[in-house]
């Protein structure tokens, strides 16, 4: 697999987001089915798995940890805070207390004494705390030796800029995908100036840029996807007509559509990384042939003029939670 850097560490470009192992789309696999696939994904060569505190309120992090516990010198293992689950409620707090905590909870589920990337799960705005009073308590905990490096999400150049005057940032990690191209704005910009990684999650556009035609009437109960405009009506029928060309093009260059998504997002900069999630052993060898394909300048053009953020019908989040991210929007 092509190599990339976060940090001073060289790491495969294609990781393993690990969150619907536990929620947010359709219904997750059983533990034992979840585990199965850490293990392959490993044995297929991924080193870089990303969790978080928030994802199932814990439960992804008592997944990833004890299943990967045997490989942890092999592996790159990254996590968040600054947003978690408190009584059943997902609640953002960027105090340092509060991270703090967070922090001892991801150390004892995760099983490691340390975690080599900490993101910031979202800058907490809402709540007044300044970036740099949170970028100053992990900093202090880099120094302790409890993380290796410090990362930031869903967050804007300008206090990515902010952050980084506080202690360096080996890595951003934001949405990112040919429907949402809000980090072309300035964030991939401005990590490249920085020296740091951009890494993007929901690169297949949460399912929809793939070979699986998606149905949202569908979708489980508590399937995230059920919030957001762009899987709703008025905005799926027109998002939905894309899908029969993009498959065509994806045809025309010799690989699938989700192969498309994801070699068109590695090819925009060096130093972005994708980070696609699956229940799916095959889907998961599928993201990662992606690693080996080159698009030509016919079909990258071809793609963009086809999926952008004009043709895209739809915000990518609701109101409320679009109030909560802190990246430029188109």
């Amino acid at each position: 697999m092509t190599e990339r850097t976060i940090g001073d560490v060289s790491i495969g470009a294609i990781g393993l987001g690990c969150m619907n192992l536990s929620h947010a789309y359709g219904h997750p696999p059983s533990p034992e089915d979840g585990v199965k696939l850490l293990h392959q994904a490993f044995d297929l060569g991924v080193r870089h798995f990303d969790t978080a505190a928030l994802y199932g309120f814990g439960r992804n992090e008592d997944l990833v940890g004890p299943a990967l516990k045997s490989y942890r010198r092999d592996i790159f293992l990254a996590s968040k805070c600054g947003m978690r689950g408190i009584d059943g409620k997902r609640v953002i707090d960027g105090r340092p207390e509060a991270l703090r905590d967070t922090l001892e909870d991801s150390l004892r589920r995760l099983q490691t004494e340390t975690i080599d990337l900490y993101y910031l799960h979202r800058f907490d705005k809402l709540n007044g705390v300044p970036i740099e009073e949170s970028i100053g308590a992990m900093s202090r905990m880099v120094e302790a030796g409890k993380i290796r490096a410090i990362g930031l999400s869903e967050i804007s150049a300008t206090t990515f800029q902010k952050a980084n005057a506080v202690h360096p940032v080996a890595a951003v990690q934001s949405e990112y995908s040919l429907w949402s191209r809000n980090a072309d704005i300035g964030i991939i910009d401005a990590c490249a100036e920085a020296g740091a990684a951009f890494v993007a999650f929901s690169p297949l556009a949460r399912g929809f840029l793939t070979s699986v035609d998606i149905e949202p009437s569908q979708f489980a109960e508590k399937d995230i996807r059920r919030g957001m405009p762009r899987f709703q009506d008025p905005h799926f029928p027109v998002n939905a007509k894309l899908l029969p060309e993009y498959r065509q093009i994806a045809d025309d260059a010799g690989c699938t559509p989700a192969q498309l998504a994801l070699a068109w997002a590695l090819q925009r900069a060096p130093h972005i990384h994708v980070i696609p999630g699956t229940t799916s052993v095959a889907h998961l060898k599928e993201n990662l042939a992606a690693g080996g394909i080159a698009l030509n300048a016919k079909t990258l053009a071809r793609v963009e003029k086809l999926i952008n953020q004009n043709t895209v019908s739809g915000a990518r989040y609701p109101a409320a939670t679009q109030a909560e991210v802190d990246t430029e929007e188109f």
